[in-house]
């Protein structure tokens, strides 16, 4: 059984939601069942990266 490959909206959703920790366990099998981990893990590292970019913004703002 091949899956689908996951469109952008899908990676997205289950990223943001691995994130705050709020996934169904219907989308996570679905997440798991896909042919390929490298969507998830570059934009899971864009997120990342995203975040702290934003926090170190933040930080600098507040410290000026």
């Amino acid at each position: 059984m091949t899956a689908a490959k996951p469109g952008f909206k899908q990676v997205l959703k289950a990223v943001f939601g691995a994130f705050i920790g709020v996934q169904s366990e219907q989308q996570r099998q679905q997440d798991f069942q896909s042919q390929s981990a490298v969507p998830y893990i570059l934009t899971g590292i864009f997120a990342a990266l995203c975040f702290v970019a934003l926090l170190l913004l933040v930080v600098f703002l507040v410290l000026r």
